[in-house]
Parts: C-alpha cells; structure tokens; sequence
C-alpha cells in the first residue's frame, strides 16, 4: 500500500514554512525527493551549501532534502539536524524531522497542494503591455505520479475575476500543440490540471501560456508564462557503455598506473539531484593472485588503475574485473560490466642457456661448417624483442676463427667456423657465449653464459708443392733422360708420418717423367719450342704428390718450362713456286721465313739448283735487295 509523509524544520535561527507536504510515495523509495526547505530572514548572504548529519538523507545545494538509501519509517519518523553555510562562510544550522503521515494528513497535505494560487500580475488599465516586475516561479511536478488523473496542479485567478465572469486557458507545448492535452486548465475556476504521468527523460520541462478573456472574449489580462519543471525520480538504472570492455597494461607497472577508462551514463538527473550521479566500484577480480585487489576504480570518473604492485605476465596473463555502477552516487540502481585487462609482457626475464656446457669435435679445414647449436629458456612472450635471443662470443675468439647467429624461428645460437682451422697449429679452442635479448632489460638481471669446447680434429691433408707454381729453363736440344728441375712437395701432417709419391699428372706433349721418390723431372722425349703445346716459348706441366694416408691425399703443383730456342728449323720460301713470264716479266718477291728465334734467322741467302729447264730460265744466285724488308728479296729472270 501507498502512504506519505511529511517534512518538517524547525530551525531557531530565521523565518521558514513549517512543514512541507509530498504527494503519495513509498516512504523508503532511495532517491525519493521528500521536500525543498525553504529558510527566509536566516542571512542576507546566499544559502550556498547544506549537509545533513543523517546518512539516509541528503540536501541538495538548492535545499531539497533527498532519501540517499532505502529506509523504512516507523512511529515518530526520524529527526536529524541540517547545516547550511551562506557564501561568508557563516553556518547555521536546524532539526529536520520525517514523518510518516495518515491519510487523513495525506488529504490536509493535498489540501494545502490545492491552495496554491498565481495570480496574474497586475497591469494598468487598457491592458498595456508593460514589464513584468516578477518572475513567475516554475511549477514543480514530479514524474511517474499516481493517479487518479487529472490531478491539480495550481489555480491559475485574476484580480478581476470580481468584477466580471472570467474565462481561463492555457496555450503551448502540452496544452494545445504536441504532446497535446498533456496540460488543461478549468475554464471556470483556473485550476490547471495534469492528466498523465510525466517523464522527465522524455520531455523535463513545458513552457506554456495562461490566458484570462472576459465572456464576450476579450482580454482581461496579458498572457502569464508558466513554466512546468518536471522533477526527476530515480526510474533509470545506469548503462555501461559496453558490456565488455578491454584493456591493458605493463607487467611491472607501478602502484597509480593508468590502465583505462570505463564509462556509464544514467537517464536521470545528474544536474539537481543525485539520481543520474554514477559512482564506480570494482565487485570482483579473477584471478586474485598475487593481491585480491590489484586494481582500482576511480568512483567519480571510472579511469582503473594499478593499486598493488606485483603485475607478472609469465604468473597471470590476464585479470578480470566485475565492475559496478550505480546511481544516487553509488547508492541507488546499478549495473554490472566487465573489463579485461591483459598484462603486456616486458622483458623482465633474461635468457639462460640449457645446458650451459657444451664439447664438440670438427675437422680442420672447414669454413662455414656449423660446429654446435647452442639453446637457451627464455619465459619472457614467444616470438617478441624481449624472447629472441642475440648470442655473443665474449672470449676465446681472438683470432676470428668462430661466428654465432641467432635461428630466428627456433631462437637457437648457431656456432660455425669463420675459416679453416689448423690441426697442426692449434687443437681445442674454449669458447665462452653470452646471451641477451633484442630489448633491453626493464630490471636489472644476470646474464647467461655457456662454455663451448671445440677440438678439432686432425685429417689427412695434402701435400703441399713449395712453390705452387715453378719455374725453369731448359734447351729444347736437351738429351733425353737428362735432369731438367726437382720439384718437391710437404705433408702437412706433422703428427702423422707419411710417405709421398710423385707423378705426372698433365704433361700435354708427353716429354717429361718425374722420379716417383725425389721429385726430380727430366726428359723423355725431344723437347720443341716450336711445337703447338708451347705458347711464349712456355710448356706447362702438371705435378701430383700423393701420400700414402687413409685416404690418400693429393697436392698438385704446377711447372712451367722455358724452352731455350736452338737452330732446329730452316729457312722457308713463300710462296714455294714462282711462275715468270718471257715476255714483259715483272719482279716477284719471295719470302722467307724461320720458325726459329734470331740469332738463328735471317739474313737469308737463296741460290738457285738442279734446274731442267733451259739456261736462260735458270736461277739466278740472289744477294739481299736493298730498301726491302729483311727476309724479302727480289728475284729478277
């Protein structure tokens, strides 16, 4: 059942209206307005602050007197005191009692709700319009009354009503033009009625005309403003602007970080009461590991933040927060959402190597073979700055010999060779590796080193010629099997004793042998510069060395003979025929040629012999023709 109550103040201190009546409402209804106090002759200072010493009540800063939780009244109602301060700082104060009412006091309060009367200001006579020296205060009406309808709202009487019949209406939003017939007015008495429940979300305040005529309809008054205020009641609960909201923040953040900002609105007035005034508050985390309460949630304006320090990724990923708003500045209706907040990983975690130790062989001699790959653990987000591994050689490495790369896909170090390692100079290298990360450390850590020893492993190696490539003269006339150079090769191999064997390996001609034990190389057969294999008077020749080490091994050499020219090739004419005629003969060049080298060349004698043919076509003995070429001479018949 409905039932009201009443508001009464009885302040020592000044002048006011001792007691307010309300229109029927639940009594223990939060947010309920149960009056406005109004305090005259108190200070001629502006009342510009009040407080009521009662939790369940609060006073607004224009003296309205709110229920802020839900209360049941009993017998005498509830006295509490009311401070109030002017804007010098002066405080006063007066004892505010609520009571329940019985409906015989619910219809004296209606009774006094029915007495009040505006009256149209007066005006001079003729009806001139002239400026109004007061302001018509606005009507007042709270939303979602009961019925029954239409309820009175205030009686609306002119001061000529006594001299002549008077007509009332009213004009504007609500009476005559949409929402129509909201508001109405008796003709006869003035009383202006509301005749439906008002919502203040929808419309929050009318402005509408009263107008007074005479019975011939002419205007007795000028038209008086009225202004309908609808007061709020808290019918809307809060809304999260999302039902989930997302979020996040470092690992290792500091208590007093921001995280993010959620955000709520409320329908209800958040202006003059405290119906759409939306405090925020965190009902619950998960998980709750390291701290129950890792964040916090600013009440007025929903920005979360780091309260409790010990955010780590690679413990909790992620926490989830119930959150909660409510109204009446978080007495009232309320709402739930959730906010995610994921821990963003920061390389707070260095990497350690697993295992730390390592021994692996590799055979000398191999560059770029990969010698070992080194892994390390790493709890810090997979595949990020602050998980990949950068691998360094920090000692051992002196000469350059070992290079280490990071596997981008499986984040090992992969430890190869630069160059060719020497057996036979060094044997075991030990190497020490150190691992970071692409990011840097957020903290302060230990770095992770791993001890790499590598021995390297002897192999059978070639001999080598010393030098590679050998040089000598000879003449092209030298007696088969004579001595022509010692060419010779070394094993390598210090460690190991070994035997090396000599052969020819390329020999285009077929003119040399080499002994297979000394190395010494001498002729088999003529030598001759002139031949097609000999280019600038040069024979190459290929040498082998093979020891006799499993497997054998084989150094090349290469040798290359300057044959010494000798007078092994005689002259020869071009052309080899001449043909004269007897009659008018012209000179003929003939030319001739030698395969050999100067000194063993020109200059040529040519002689004729052993000619058939008649005397006076025979050859002539021929001297070198001056002012021609040498080797070019003429021969006149």
């Amino acid at each position: 059942s409905s039932w009201a109550c009443m508001v009464l103040a009885r302040p020592a201190w000044c002048r006011h209206r001792q007691h307010h009546s309300l229109l029927e409402a639940r009594a223990h209804e939060s947010g309920r307005t149960l009056a406005n106090l109004q305090f005259e002759d108190c200070t001629r200072w502006k009342l510009v602050l009040y407080d009521a010493d009662d939790a369940d009540f609060h006073v607004l800063a224009d003296g309205t007197v709110l229920m802020r939780h839900h209360t049941q009244l009993h017998g005498q109602g509830k006295t509490f005191t009311v401070d109030a301060w002017d804007s010098t700082g002066k405080k006063f104060s007066a004892s505010v009692t609520v009571k329940t009412q019985s409906p015989h006091s619910t219809q004296e309060a209606a009774s006094d709700h029915q007495a009040e009367v505006l009256m149209f200001p007066q005006a001079r006579p003729g009806l001139q319009r002239q400026k109004r020296d007061w302001v018509i205060p606005p009507i007042r009406v709270p939303e979602n009354e009961r019925g029954p309808f239409p309820k009175k709202l205030v009686q609306i009487k002119s001061n000529r009503d006594k001299a002549t019949k008077i007509i009332y209406s009213i004009t504007g939003q609500g009476a005559d033009t949409p929402p129509n017939g909201i508001f109405t007015i008796e003709a006869k008495t003035g009383w202006m009625m509301v005749t439906q429940p008002l919502d203040r979300e929808d419309i929050d305040k009318y402005h509408l005309f009263s107008h007074a005529v005479s019975e011939n309809g002419r205007p007795v008054e000028e038209p008086m403003e009225i202004i309908i205020t609808v007061t709020d009641q808290n019918d809307n609960k809060p809304q999260f602007t999302q039902e989930l909201f997302r979020g996040s923040v470092l690992e290792g953040a500091l208590p007093g970080t921001s995280v993010m900002q959620v955000t709520a609105t409320d329908a209800d007035d958040a202006i003059e009461t405290y119906n759409g005034v939306i405090a925020y508050s965190i009902l619950n985390q998960e998980p709750k590991e390291p701290h129950p309460q890792m964040f916090t949630i600013h009440r007025a304006t929903g920005a979360i933040s780091v309260i409790a320090s010990g955010l780590d990724r690679e413990v909790m990923r992620e926490y989830t927060l119930t959150l909660q708003a409510a109204d009446l500045d978080g007495e009232g209706l309320t709402t739930t959402a959730s906010a995610v907040i994921e821990i963003v990983d920061t390389n707070d975690n260095a990497p350690v190597f697993d295992p730390r130790t390592y021994t692996v062989a590799v055979p000398e001699n191999e560059a770029g073979r990969e010698v070992q790959r080194l892994t390390v653990t790493d709890t810090d987000e997979v595949n990020t700055a602050a998980w990949q591994a950068v691998y360094t050689i920090v000692r051992g490495n002196e000469g350059g010999f070992f290079t280490i790369t990071t596997d981008r896909e499986t984040n090992e170090g992969i430890l190869r060779t630069a160059k060719g390692l020497d057996f036979e100079v060094r044997s075991q290298f030990v190497l020490y590796v150190a691992a970071t990360n692409e990011e840097p450390f957020v903290v302060k850590l230990t770095t992770s080193t791993a001890t790499v020893t590598v021995n390297v492993e002897d192999v059978n190696e070639a001999p080598v010629f010393d030098p590679p490539i050998q040089t000598a003269q000879v003449s092209e006339d030298v007696p088969i099997g004579q001595k022509i150079t010692s060419y010779t090769a070394q094993d390598p191999d210090k460690m190991q004793s070994q035997t090396i064997r000599y052969r020819i390996g390329n020999d285009p001609a077929g003119w040399l042998e080499i002994h297979p034990e000394n190395g010494i190389v001498t002729a088999k057969a003529q030598l001759d510069r002139e031949a097609v294999f000999v280019k600038n008077n040069t024979y190459p020749a290929i040498v082998l060395a093979v020891d006799n080490g499993t497997p054998p091994a084989t150094g090349t050499g290469t040798l290359l003979l300057t044959l010494l020219d000798v007078n092994d090739n005689g002259p020869e004419p071009d052309p080899r025929e001449i043909t004269v005629c007897n009659q008018n003969p012209v000179p003929q060049v003939l030319t001739i040629s030698d395969k050999d080298l100067p000194p063993n060349t020109s200059p040529f004698r040519a002689e004729t012999f052993t000619c058939t043919c008649p005397a006076w076509q025979r050859w002539q003995d021929l001297a070198p023709a001056r002012g021609f070429p040498r080797s070019s001479w003429e021969t006149k018949f």
